[in-house]
């Protein structure tokens, strides 16, 4: 099977903005996670115990839309992500699906290359089988009109990670 996308987290210039100020105009507070376990959108893994994180605003198509100039219209959504407080060592965008932040219930959300929605898959696998996400995106993509996934979790409707057209 041929890639066909790759999975990136936030990109370090985008995670110092949201830092400062997030995408809904706010300057958020970094607190100390007493347990751990937030999901971490800018490494792509579980905060530990003691970590410094904040919860910032989030405009996962409105960042694409910036590059690709699109235009997304309606379907531009700003939504809760955690990431460090400060900067961190990230995640490098890769062909795999992280594992590390699959929960058993996700949705993938297509947007076609003007940022508009083209449908979206619900996938129930548990997180011991979560490498069978990629069967899913690579299915996902086989539509051409496909430009870009986001992976949202069920429950909260949060972005997770992104997949984009290669």
């Amino acid at each position: 099977m041929t890639t066909t996308y790759e999975v990136r987290a936030i990109d370090p210039t985008v995670l110092k903005q949201l830092r400062e100020r997030d995408d809904a105009g706010h300057a958020r507070t970094p607190v100390t996670d007493p347990e751990g376990g937030a999901p971490l959108r800018c490494c792509l893994r579980h905060s530990e115990a003691g970590e410094r994180i904040v919860l910032v605003s989030y405009a996962p198509l409105r960042r694409w839309a910036a590059q690709a100039d699109a235009e997304p219209g309606p379907y531009d959504e700003c939504g809760p992500v955690f990431v460090h407080a400060e900067e961190c060592d990230g995640a490098a965008s890769g062909t795999v699906y992280p594992v590390e932040l699959h929960g058993a219930r996700r949705v993938l959300r297509a947007y076609d290359d003007r940022g508009h929605i083209l449908g979206g898959r619900l996938i129930e696998i548990p997180k011991e089988r979560a490498a069978e996400v990629d069967d899913e995106l690579h299915e996902v993509f086989s539509d051409p009109d496909v430009a870009l996934v986001h992976v949202r979790a069920v429950e909260f409707g949060c972005f997770m990670v992104e997949a984009r057209r290669r």
